[in-house]
């Protein structure tokens, strides 16, 4: 029996459609910006998709970005399905990086296969440290969670410039940033793993089929676990958790451990996978973006593998854009990006309305009433 409300629309419409409206209302809007700038909006777009798909390295960088997002969005998402907007993504991901280096630099003379699990191990834990804090002041205390988790992004962010200005600073270097860390630790490129597909080089690495397995744990946690299905109602109904003997609190404090340790592990990417070292803003807004990732791809694992690759092809894509278009500046990109996170995320029950006129079901409704 279906548990949709009399007025919800359609599973394919709610997870397909809408997310496609508010996406194309984007690129309208940006195309007519682009063509009051005097470019011709559909050529941007073409370089834009071809820039992000059209060759063997540009495949690579989007498929990079959409790892970051992708690690942001399951971060947004385990908090959110317990009814809590985790905010905090950034700082998270910027302790799971320390905690990804100090592993490595640690335990530098184990084998990979050893070291890696050692990596991820201390990456997950660190985010999720820096996720626990702001939700023990919930449970504890009624701290707004969003308040909290982003005013740690910045104590975060303070830390990591104190650790790459003295503990951490790489020997004699001008620069703020660590010393490398040993190739044992490092992630494969992706061109090594399925170089007999020809797939050309690029920063592309092994953090992206993590990613994509732990989106299939967060489906299975999420809808095959009792401890999933007691996020999932702390989330829903505050009130009919604590009748069926339910701890929100403890709800409260697996959800935000486990984002937190989703975010934490965007390290892996940046740290093993590409910069093989830890440098000053390596998330560089990553955690942001995953809000509308998450909300885009309506916490649905799939969604949000595409949702995330949708933001990989923007960033790719947008480079690419502003590089052949001399118009096209870097700001105006953003802005696309933005319409995007804006029609995504704030303004994404915008056709909702119109939608469930066409597509409710009268005599459910007329049931109900």
């Amino acid at each position: 029996m279906s548990t949709r409300a009399p007025t919800d629309l359609p599973r394919l419409v709610d997870v397909g459609l809408i997310p496609a409206l508010n996406l194309l209302t984007a690129l309208v809007i940006s195309g007519l910006v682009i063509w009051v700038l005097g470019e011709d909006p559909f050529e941007a777009m073409s370089l834009m998709v071809s820039g992000a798909f059209g060759y063997g390295e540009a495949i690579s960088y989007t498929l990079y970005y959409t790892t970051n997002f992708i690690f942001t969005g399951l971060a947004v998402s385990f908090a959110y399905r317990c009814g809590l907007f985790n905010i905090g993504g950034e700082g998270q991901a910027v302790l799971g990086g320390i905690g990804i280096l100090i592993a490595a630099l640690l335990f530098k003379d184990l084998p990979g296969l050893l070291l890696i699990p050692l990596c991820i191990i201390f990456g997950a834990a660190l985010g999720a440290l820096w996720a626990a804090i702001p939700a023990w002041l919930l449970a504890k205390r009624g701290s707004h969670i969003v308040i909290t988790t982003i005013m740690f992004n910045f104590i975060a962010a303070a830390f990591l410039s104190y650790l790459l200005v003295g503990p951490l600073r790489r020997a004699g270097a001008q620069s703020t940033e660590s010393e490398d860390i040993v190739s044992a630790a490092q992630l494969m490129p992706l061109h090594d793993v399925f170089a007999f597909l020809g797939m050309a080089e690029g920063p592309a690495n092994m953090a992206f089929v993590i990613a994509l397995l732990l989106c299939l744990f967060y489906g299975v946690f999420m809808n095959r676990t009792k401890w999933g299905y007691e996020l999932r109602v702390v989330g829903q109904n505050p009130a009919a958790a604590r009748f069926g003997g339910i701890s929100a609190n403890r709800g409260i404090m697996i959800a935000m451990i486990l984002s937190g340790a989703m975010a934490g592990l965007m390290g892996l990417n940046e740290v093993l996978g590409v910069q093989h070292r830890l440098v000053t803003n390596f998330t560089s807004g990553f955690g942001f973006v995953g809000i509308a990732v998450a909300f885009m791809g309506r916490h649905n694992p799939i969604g949000i593998i595409l949702a995330a690759l949708l933001f990989g092809a923007l960033y790719q894509g947008g480079a690419e854009m502003a590089f052949e278009m001399p118009a096209i500046t870097r700001d105006l990109v953003v802005m696309i990006q933005g319409l995007v996170i804006l029609f995504a995320g704030a303004l994404e029950h915008m056709y909702r309305p119109a939608l469930n006129r066409i597509f409710a079901n009268p005599k459910k409704i007329e049931a109900a009433r």
